[in-house]
């Protein structure tokens, strides 16, 4: 049976049956990334021999009649995560003898689930970037388009799915790295709500693990119902701190039909514009939930100020990041309100101007608490564009990037995923469609606070109306 773009929810039906054993499953994945990856680059750390012995185990525990969740299915790790015996080093030269004692929660939470690890995925220097190389394991290519980036910091992982190198991925989420990733490449990925999954095992090497502001780590899938049950092994306390006290408790979802969601729609924002080919994706997306008959609206007084929330992101978001990779500072224009001065000044952010921002940060939470008792979930762009081209310059403050032929500065185009990301709220990527060059795009569903199961229910039901994931076979020929 030809699995290479099968499902895990798929995979794991086809296991129960007896219809193809792990052994099997995982030694197509392998015959693929050896065959395939030369041109994607999105397998950086292979674990092949602990993959096919962890298959047969998981074929010997089925024939026990052992019933688990991923029991036997293939998947990949994204490169920060810590896994025991295998190298963890962010893409950053300086680490690469750094080999962790354990696993991360996450990969733990994974081999428990019956999961086969089949390796790690490639990520940018450090994590810090919309794009995925680095001088340790190079370049990870757009399956679709090769002069292309499949995104970041989590496209190693995307690219992987893409190309069928394993039914799921893991990744993480601080500046868009599961969404934009996906919407690049055509693929699903769900970034919970703040501190709903565990992160232990998913800091910088010979760091102690800390809880990040911002940063959450979540499942990449194929398809909208592989997210959720990725979701389900991922979620919940780490056991060792917030685990001895609570349980994961999640609401369900608002709705289960299409039609009865309320749904606010957003394709532009106040300070960048939206290219037309994301543009049409959005209204692909919503003209399907409009003709479910679901109510659907385009404006609300309700709705947190975008410009606002986008400057109080890029303050929390660069501060964070400047505290540990330390930048050279820029000169900075005090009266200039435009994102790239935001951003110039927030490298030198006080603790006590973090203390402002972060009372602002609970007034527009208060904001989207009362939007989402008239809204069910917010259809957005994941970026302004579809996937760019490779850009390596040395200083990311000075790239720009292209939005129907005017320029913009290149950080700029976070605008998007820090509207979900800087208040916490749970967020889902999905497939929309593609553009006229024939590359894939993404939205976002943003839903309300620890109610992940309300946009991963959308997700699955507009899957249902305007199909999801197609395989890059007729992808864009590279022109180099």
């Amino acid at each position: 049976m030809d699995t290479k773009y099968q499902s895990a929810e798929e995979l794991a039906i086809a296991l129960r049956a007896g219809e193809v054993s792990s052994a099997e499953l995982t030694d197509d994945a392998i015959a693929r990334i050896e065959r395939d990856d030369e041109m994607t680059n999105a397998i950086c750390v292979p674990d092949f021999d602990r993959a096919r012995a962890a298959a047969r185990d998981a074929d010997r525990a089925r024939a026990r009649g052992a019933e688990r969740p991923l029991l036997g299915v293939p998947v990949t790790v994204k490169e920060s995560y810590d896994v025991e015996g295998l190298a963890t080093t962010w893409g950053m030269p300086q680490h690469r003898a750094f080999m962790p004692a354990e696993d991360a929660v996450q990969v733990r939470r994974l081999k428990e689930a019956g999961a086969v690890v089949l390796g790690k995925t490639n990520v940018p220097l450090g994590l810090q970037d919309i794009q995925t190389f680095n001088d340790l394991y190079g370049t990870t290519a757009n399956p679709w388009d090769r002069d292309r980036t499949p995104g970041g910091s989590s496209g190693g992982s995307a690219a992987a799915l893409a190309c069928g190198f394993g039914a799921l991925s893991i990744g993480s989420d601080l500046a868009g790295s599961l969404r934009t990733p996906a919407h690049f490449c055509g693929v699903y990925a769900h970034k919970p709500t703040l501190g709903l999954a565990a992160t232990r095992g998913m800091a910088l090497p010979e760091e102690l693990p800390a809880e990040l502001d911002l940063a959450v780590v979540g499942p990449m899938a194929r398809t909208a119902r592989d997210l959720a049950l990725l979701l389900d092994v991922m979620a919940g306390p780490d056991p060792l701190t917030h685990g001895l006290a609570y349980e994961l408790k999640l609401p369900p979802a608002r709705h289960d039909r299409l039609g009865d969601f309320r749904v606010l729609v957003l394709d532009e924002h106040p300070l960048l514009p939206t290219g037309s080919a994301v543009r049409a994706g959005v209204h692909r997306v919503a003209a399907a939930i409009t003709d479910a008959g679901a109510r659907v609206e385009w404006h609300s007084p309700l709705l947190p100020d975008l410009a606002e929330a986008a400057r109080l992101y890029m303050q929390l978001l660069i501060s964070g990041s400047v505290a540990r990779f330390p930048m050279e500072p820029h000169e900075q224009h005090p009266d200039d309100q435009s994102l790239e001065s935001v951003r110039l000044r927030a490298l030198t952010l006080s603790h006590r101007d973090w203390l402002k921002v972060n009372n602002r940060r609970e007034a527009h939470r208060h904001g989207w608490r009362a939007l989402f008792a008239e809204f069910d979930a917010v259809v957005c762009p994941v970026t302004p564009t579809p996937a760019f081209p490779h850009d390596h310059s040395p200083d990311p403050m000075r790239r720009r990037i292209d939005i129907d032929g005017t320029e913009y500065p290149y950080f700029d185009q976070l605008v998007w995923a820090g509207l979900a990301t800087m208040p916490g709220l749970p967020a889902t990527a999905v497939p929309a469609g593609g553009s006229p060059e024939g590359l894939p795009v993404g939205v976002q569903l943003i839903g309300p606070m620890f109610e992940d199961r309300t946009p991963l229910r959308l997700a699955e039901l507009l899957e249902q109306e305007i199909g999801g994931f197609r395989p890059p076979d007729g992808a864009v020929a590279s022109r180099t």
